[in-house]
C-alpha cells in the first residue's frame, strides 16, 4: 500500500497539486521518486546533479592552455578525456 501525503515541497510539475502525491520508489542513484495520483506522472524530488565544480573546469582549462595535453589534463585530475575536451570546445 502507498503512502499519501501533503507536504508543500511534493508539488507536481506537470499539474502543480501538493496533495495526494505519493511514493513511488527510488531511482538507481537512490533519490526519492514521487507519483500524482491526479495526472499520474512521476517524478524525482531533488534530484542529483552531475556536474564538475567550476573551479576543477577552471584548473583543467589552465593546465590544458599550459601545453598538457587534453589526455594528460584527464588523467592528472582523474576526468575523461572526452569531458576535458568538450570542455575547450565550449570555451573556444
Amino acid at each position: 500500500m502507498r503512502k499519501q501525503t501533503i507536504d508543500e515541497n511534493r508539488r507536481c510539475p506537470k499539474c502543480g497539486r501538493t496533495e495526494n502525491q505519493i511514493n513511488g520508489g527510488y531511482n538507481r542513484s537512490g533519490t526519492q521518486r514521487c507519483v500524482c495520483e491526479f495526472c499520474n506522472h512521476k517524478y524525482t524530488l531533488n534530484g542529483k546533479t552531475r556536474e564538475y565544480p567550476d573551479e576543477v573546469k577552471q584548473q583543467a582549462m589552465k593546465t590544458y592552455y599550459s601545453g598538457v595535453s587534453g589526455r594528460g589534463v584527464g588523467k592528472l585530475m582523474g576526468i575523461g578525456k572526452g569531458t576535458v575536451y568538450d570542455w575547450i570546445k565550449k570555451n573556444d
